[in-house]
């Protein structure tokens, strides 16, 4: 772990390896994608099958074998236990609730001359939705991903989830009948990202696709990007957390390991001008890493790519963060409000003491999907705009090109496009 002050003399270089987080080398591992990619747009369903053999452990016999049914989902979702099946409405609700208010509207401006402009809000066609399964199955991220696309109306949904020993995670299928999806493929990895990019006899063909997945998955969807359209390319999770004298070192203790608990490469960081709480959370880290049953992961991600810094003012904090652009960013003072204008890059924003990162994973209804190693500082989270697509408006009357015409004519004659100048000039008065 990195723990220091910003007056240490090793400060820069050790902040810089911060920065430096999200940098993954995917030279290793393009060709090998890139030869999926291929097998899936030459061969289909018969490259599917060999794929799943191979990475999955399991042969499907037939084409109908690669889909999960509708039967099965429902078996899944009537199973669970009553608290947990509430616990999941609730989420569905809030995220459902949220999404709702993003969705945007097409819109129209006339103006006096007569020229109306506007703008067509549409859905996509479809949308591929890749959530990772197995033993670390998410739910939650289904329910990020499902929603927003309904929200937006697209008509078409496809999941591919990958299933290890062809045993599909059944927490998984309930959140998947829950959502209503009927179009569920038991693929995974560049695979299931190929499939969907350009289509197998089975699995359709889509425009967008979205969710999280490892690097094999990360690559192919950077690799068939320009065939589709797609949400970012996230990689491992990460949390920043401000706080002053006024936070629990106990509470900012377990927020970080609620990351570092994520995978070996998550990062956790903390930047308080706080010296005391600084200490106070370094030793709250060991009691809490005592606890967890997932101590080897978080412990090693905390070792490796945690950081606490102590900084000379609050100020100085906030410039510090802005720079590393946090996936999830926690403000835990006494007047988080205040300093939320200062704060420029973050994924999602939690505020105050009693808002953890955790309850945004799951049911605040913000979507937890968002960017990371830097790039929320040119990335949102995502949202139903992700499923959607705007068309510009333009029609002029004739006293509206009349009034513009010569103007545009002339651009268009500076440009040596004579073609578009007279197909202006045409329709000019004389």
């Amino acid at each position: 772990m990195i723990f220091t002050t910003t007056t240490a003399s090793t400060f820069n270089s050790e902040f810089n390896e911060l920065l430096q987080r999200g940098k993954v080398d995917i030279s290793n591992v393009t060709s090998i994608v890139g030869n999926i990619i291929d097998e899936i747009k030459s061969d289909k369903n018969r490259a599917l099958k060999k794929h799943i053999a191979k990475f999955d452990n399991w042969t499907p016999l037939s084409d109908e074998d690669l889909k999960i049914s509708t039967e099965s989902m429902q078996a899944a979702y009537n199973n669970i236990d009553k608290k947990l099946k509430d616990a999941l409405h609730l989420s569905y609700d809030r995220i459902k609730v949220y999404h709702e208010k993003q969705k945007p509207k097409s819109w129209f401006d006339t103006e006096d001359n007569g020229t109306i402009l506007g703008q067509k809000v549409t859905p996509v066609d479809s949308a591929g939705l890749y959530i990772p399964g197995g033993k670390a199955a998410y739910p939650s991220s289904l329910l990020m991903n499902v929603i927003p696309a309904q929200v937006a109306g697209v008509e078409n949904i496809v999941v591919c989830t990958p299933t290890p020993e062809n045993e599909p995670n059944e927490l998984l299928l309930a959140a998947c009948h829950l959502c209503g999806v009927t179009q569920v493929y038991k693929v995974g990895g560049a695979s299931a990202i190929a499939a969907m990019a350009y289509g197998t006899e089975t699995i359709a063909k889509v425009d967008v696709i979205t969710g999280p997945g490892n690097i094999f998955v990360a690559t192919a969807k950077k690799m068939v990007f320009g065939e589709v359209n797609i949400d970012m390319i996230a990689g491992p999770s990460e949390i920043g957390i401000l706080a002053d004298e006024s936070a629990s070192a106990n509470h900012l203790a377990i927020d970080m390991l609620s990351q570092a608990e994520h995978d070996e490469m998550a990062s956790s960081i903390l930047i308080t001008p706080s010296q005391k709480l600084a200490d106070e959370v370094k030793v709250e880290l060991e009691k809490w890493l005592l606890k967890l049953p997932r101590q080897e992961i978080a412990r090693k991600s905390i070792e490796e790519r945690g950081a606490i810094i102590v900084s000379k003012d609050i100020d100085e904090a906030i410039a510090l963060m802005n720079l590393i652009a946090p996936e999830h960013l926690e403000v835990c003072t006494d007047n988080p409000f205040e300093l939320l204008p200062l704060i420029k890059h973050a994924g999602a924003i939690f505020l105050g003491h009693n808002t953890p990162e955790a309850i945004g994973d799951y049911v605040a209804g913000p979507n937890h999907t968002l960017p990371t190693g830097g790039t929320a500082k040119f990335y949102s989270p995502l949202g139903v705009e992700n499923f959607m697509k705007k068309t510009s408006i333009i029609s002029f009357s004739k006293k509206a090109i009349n009034e513009v015409g010569e103007a545009c004519a002339l651009i268009a004659n500076t440009e040596g496009l004579t073609a578009h100048e007279q197909s202006v000039r045409v329709r000019l008065s004389k």
